[in-house]
This record gives C-alpha cells, sequence and structure tokens, in this order.
C-alpha cells in the first residue's frame, strides 16, 4: 500500500474554540501512525478543498464539518474514494439530524425540541439549554443555559440575530456527566474489538454514580452506528439510579487525554479500511 497517498483535513479553526491545538494534533500524530502503516500522508486544510483536486489522493480521514467542504468531499466520495468519518456522518452530528436519527434508533437520549429561532419557544422544564441546531459549539452564544423562559426566549433571539434558523431546546438533566471516546464500529477486523474510553470532565465534582461502562460502550457505539460514524466522541449522562442518558454525539473529537493511544486505534483502522476499499 505504499503508493497510496492519503489526504488528512483538519478541522475549521472556528469549530475548535479552545481546541485547536488538540485538534491539530490528534489529526497529526495519525497521520504518522498511518505513514508508519505505508501510505504517504498529506495533511491540508479545508480551505484547500475548494475547486478542482489536482492531483488527487485515493483516500482521506477528516476532521472539518463545514458544509462547503463536506460537498467537495462527498463528491470526491462518489467518484469511489473512501473517506473517514464519511460526510453523511459527520452531516447527522448536525444537531437537528442526530436528534431524530438517535429518536428513531430507540436510544436513550436526552429529550430535545427542534423550534425555529424566529417565534419559537420552549413547552419544556427548566432550567434547559438552548442550543443552535446545525454544528456544534463555535462561539459564544451557540450553547446557552436559560434558567427562565425568558432566557430562553433571548438565547433564539440572539441565534436569530446571527442568521441561525432553527434551535434544539433540551432540559437540564442532574446527575454525573461523563466524555467518552470511540473507534470503529462493525468494521473491526479478525479478533479486534473497538476502542472505547470514558472518563469525567476535569472541571466537574461527579457525585460518582454506579457506572456500567460495557453499558456505556454499548450504548455510544449504538448512537455512533445510527449516524454513521467510525471516529466519535459524547457526552452521557449518569444519574442516580445509574441511568444512563446520551446528551450529544460528535465526529472526531481532540482524544486529548488519550491522544496517543488513540491516534495508533485510528490509524489502524484506517489502515484497515482503505486497504480493503483500495483493493
Amino acid at each position: 500500500m505504499s503508493t497510496a497517498t492519503c489526504w488528512g483535513i483538519f478541522r475549521e479553526r472556528a469549530h475548535s474554540p479552545g481546541r485547536e491545538n488538540d485538534d491539530a494534533e490528534i489529526l497529526r500524530l495519525t497521520g504518522k501512525h498511518l505513514e508508519a502503516e505505508g501510505f504517504q500522508v498529506v495533511l491540508k486544510g479545508p480551505e484547500e478543498l475548494s475547486g478542482p483536486f489536482d492531483g488527487r489522493p485515493r483516500c482521506a480521514f477528516l476532521m472539518c464539518e463545514r458544509l462547503e467542504a463536506l460537498r467537495q468531499l462527498r463528491a470526491w466520495e462518489a467518484g469511489g474514494a473512501p473517506l473517514v468519518n464519511r460526510p453523511e456522518a459527520v452531516l447527522n452530528t448536525y444537531r437537528v439530524r442526530m436528534v431524530t436519527r438517535l429518536a428513531a434508533a430507540g436510544l436513550p437520549f436526552v429529550e430535545s425540541q427542534i423550534v425555529p429561532t424566529t417565534g419559537g419557544r420552549s413547552h419544556g422544564a427548566l432550567p434547559a439549554w438552548v442550543k443552535r441546531a446545525d454544528v456544534h459549539n463555535t462561539q459564544e452564544g451557540d450553547v446557552v443555559f436559560a434558567s427562565t423562559g425568558d432566557a430562553v426566549e433571548a438565547a433564539l433571539h440572539g441565534l436569530a440575530a446571527r442568521g441561525i434558523a432553527r434551535a434544539v431546546i433540551q432540559p437540564h438533566l442532574e446527575g454525573d456527566l461523563v466524555k467518552f471516546y470511540g473507534v470503529g464500529v462493525g468494521a473491526t477486523g479478525p479478533g479486534e474489538t473497538p476502542w472505547f474510553r470514558w472518563f469525567y470532565p476535569k472541571e466537574q465534582r461527579p457525585a460518582r454514580y454506579p457506572i456500567d461502562a460495557a453499558h456505556l460502550a454499548s450504548l455510544a457505539a449504538g448512537a455512533a452506528a445510527a449516524l454513521g460514524l467510525e471516529v466519535y466522541g459524547g457526552d452521557a449522562l449518569v444519574s442516580a439510579p445509574g441511568t444512563i442518558v446520551l446528551l450529544d454525539l460528535n465526529a472526531w473529537p481532540s482524544f486529548a487525554l488519550y491522544r496517543d493511544e488513540a491516534a495508533a486505534r485510528i490509524a489502524s483502522h484506517l489502515a484497515r479500511r482503505f486497504s480493503e476499499s483500495l483493493r
């Protein structure tokens, strides 16, 4: 596979607030491990995808999220290039899609209302979180905690003023927030299992309710499969009875706490996927 050139495509800086270096480093390190697997890796910014692909490589791994870049990549994928994560899977992490797909899959996902930002209002419990309905957090105002109905309306107004047409409103839930990382869903080789890690965010003082780690891994993998993700991360909430509710899922997070371990596993997954597709 030494002749196979592969692009690694960085995430847009606006989509990595406070995580610019972490996001860039996981992509770079994955590229180094993939080179050790025999691929030639070239790293690109998403802005370099506009226009025709000169010297188009045979495969790519990507962290970009904006529609412009994903449209370019979907056209490329239609020509037979294997991509991880697939552009369609990245689009499925846009909240308005994620809410409907996870609900259809019957997974325990936080109750979510999709409302217009102009004239919309919450009909659920307060306090609540008001989130833009497309991409994840890019700047202040994309995700807002609202303790009153007036605060919900103010958050919606702020999104509308920025040209964001829809929002997702979710109730604030009490319990232990956990974050997780995963690689590989239903595409592992003989004798290999998907890679999964979870942890408490450092800014939280958890009550440490009992967690069934295998159940958490199963729920996360089920959610990733429902969206089509192979490299993913997310958030879940564990409440007093040990109940787990999924809060969010995203494509290719920074893997900051497990970067070295994760990069090696991601590269192994990519090498297998690309080799199978390019035979």
